[in-house]
């Protein structure tokens, strides 16, 4: 688990400390996958976790990264589709992400993968300038009617984000 703490795959990724990184492999075990190669090298990995309340009920994805090295294998895809099905094990409404609004590629991957852009939350990334992040969703199983992935018309801020 210390190799968290000196290893960050790309600079877009957030990074946390290693007491983040624990705190969510003790509460969410199984939203945290972890992909190494033959030599033991971390070629990307993916943490998470299920939140909400009643038809808010979904799995969350905090992180994913994948190293430059193994980029477009289609990692991020497996790491994520595995995310999916613990959430639909949950019996999550929805899976959701943030990403940084100029994080086109990641954008556009999550869009390859189903996910769509359900609002823009304001000012969500620090730094400067403040950077706004797309909340994009993907409908699980549970949500027959889709509603949960019905996009908002209006940005909302970080403190309305629940």
């Amino acid at each position: 688990m210390l190799y968290f703490n000196n290893v960050n795959l790309d600079p877009l990724t957030e990074t946390y400390g290693l007491s983040f990184y624990t705190q969510y492999l003790a509460h969410w075990p199984e939203y945290f996958q972890v992909a190494e190669s033959p030599s033991g090298e971390i070629m990307g990995y993916i943490m998470g976790k299920a939140e909400g309340h009643g038809e808010n009920w979904h799995g969350h994805v905090t992180a994913l990264t994948v190293s430059p090295d193994y980029r477009r294998l289609g990692l991020a895809a497996t790491l994520m589709n595995i995310l999916e099905e613990v959430s639909e094990k949950k019996k999550a409404y929805f899976v959701d992400l943030f990403v940084r609004v100029s994080n086109k590629v990641a954008i556009n991957m999550y869009k390859n993968l189903g996910y769509i852009v359900y609002r823009t939350v304001l000012e969500y990334y620090s730094g400067d300038p403040d950077e706004d992040a797309y909340d994009m969703r993907k409908a699980c199983s549970r949500d027959i009617n889709k509603k949960s992935v019905i996009p908002l018309s209006h940005p909302v801020r970080p403190e309305d984000v629940d």
